[in-house]
This record gives structure tokens, sequence and C-alpha cells, in this order.
């Protein structure tokens, strides 16, 4: 802690296409069992893998023609990535090129077996998939196995009350099943408890802005275990701290 100046771990070559360059990443999670960086390199419709070792000059192609948003992986070690061009989310394992549908598959829709535009994903310790469903304006939830999610949150259309959402991206869920969720198209970030039919604000929703209490398209959240949460204000080009009860 304390650093003023980050250091280059992936790309830093400029845009492009190369082993050693990004275009356009958009989600990262680490692999500590192999030390390396796992990315959705969007504009590339890939996902690479970038050792952590000192010395890496470029990355690997882990899978091609994909086109991903969201990233995650469970205790196990299967790989979870959403895919916006197929509405879907399939889990992987480790050097699996194919992956299984473990969400959507059934084209672009409404339905409780259909996704439209996945963005972020997470997974519990059940195995449990919950996806950040943009285009419906809703967060789903598949269990396990099933052949249909459940909505969590959201649901009501796309609109700025309690019990809907607008756009939503970021998501996080605490081991009681709450629900944090980027609301992006609301300037906002929504807490949804376990079978809740709306949420509350929990910072934001003050209007578009650049004023300490606003947004200007939050688009990506997470925890540190000290219950901060970090959120990604998108075109206010920061990083956002703040302190949840």
């Amino acid at each position: 802690m304390g650093d003023t100046n980050g250091r280059v771990v992936a790309g830093g070559n400029a845009t492009g296409n190369r082993l050693d360059q990004l275009n356009g990443p958009i989600d990262v999670l680490i692999d500590k069992e192999t030390n390396s960086l796992i990315i959705c390199d969007s504009r590339n419709r890939r996902v690479v893998r970038w050792s952590r070792r000192s010395g890496t000059t470029q990355g690997e192609i882990f899978i091609d023609n994909i086109s991903c948003w969201g990233l995650a992986m469970d205790d196990q070690r299967y790989l979870y990535i959403s895919d916006t061009d197929k509405h879907e989310v399939r889990r992987y394992q480790i050097e699996d090129k194919n992956g299984t549908i473990v969400a959507g598959g059934n084209g672009k829709g409404a339905g409780l077996n259909q996704l439209n535009i996945p963005t972020y994903i997470f997974i519990d310790q059940q195995q449990t998939v919950y996806v950040s469903d943009r285009g419906n304006h809703h967060v789903m939830k598949w269990n396990k196995g099933e052949k249909e999610g459940i909505v969590a949150a959201g649901g009501q259309g796309d609109g700025n009350a309690l019990t809907q959402l607008s756009s939503p991206t970021g998501l996080f869920v605490d081991t009681l099943g709450t629900i944090y969720v980027a609301d992006f198209g609301n300037h906002r970030v929504m807490r949804w408890p376990k079978g809740a039919k709306q949420g509350t604000v929990i910072v934001g929703g003050n209007g578009k802005g650049e004023g300490a209490n606003q947004f200007y398209d939050p688009i990506g959240l997470s925890f540190d275990t000290h219950n901060n949460l970090y959120v990604v204000d998108n075109e206010n080009n920061r990083v956002q701290r703040f302190s949840i009860e």
C-alpha cells in the first residue's frame, strides 16, 4: 500500500493483437495455482493468460474467438466466462477449450432459460452462477445443473425504482446470498438481500456526476476483507472506495 505509481503486468505495448498486446481488456482474475493473470481481451475476442513471474513479456491464448466480458473462478479452479454474442456462460476446466454451458445458451431473449448480453458473473461456493443480464436489466441466478435461472435482482424492466435496474454490470454476492450490483444506467450501487423484491441504494443514486457521492456509469465492483467496496467509475476515469456497514 502507499504506491502512487502502478506497474504494467500485461500488455503495455500499444493496442494490437500480438501476444504482447491487449485491446480492450475488460476483466481479469488471478489464478494462484499457476501464479498467472487470466484476462478477457475483449476487442481481440480472446481470453489470454499472462504469467506473473518477472521477465514475462507476452501472454498465451487460452480461448480464441469468444466475445468475452466477465470472468470468474470457483474453488475447484473451473473458469467461467460470459459470452455476449452467444448470450451464455460457459464453465471450463483450465486446459479445456470447449467448456460446458451453465447459463443461457438458448439464444438472445428474456426467458428464464435465456440471457441478453450477459456481462459480469459471480460464482459462489455451491457453484451457483450469478449473471448481470444487462439487456434484460436484471441479475439472474442459476443453481448448479439447472436448465433455467431465476431472477434474483431487478426483473421489472429498465428503470430507476428500487425494484428495477438499468443495464447492470459489476457483481458481488456475499455468503448470505446478498447481491451487490453496479446499476450502470442509474449511476448507483444496489444491495439486494436474498429473496427480496426490491433493493436499497448503498452508494451513488445522486444523479450522474463527479461528486464524491456520485458516479458516471459505474461498471465494476469488488470488496476487500475489511468490507471496503471499490467501484470502477467508468466515465469519471477513477476508482472509488467506500466503507460499507
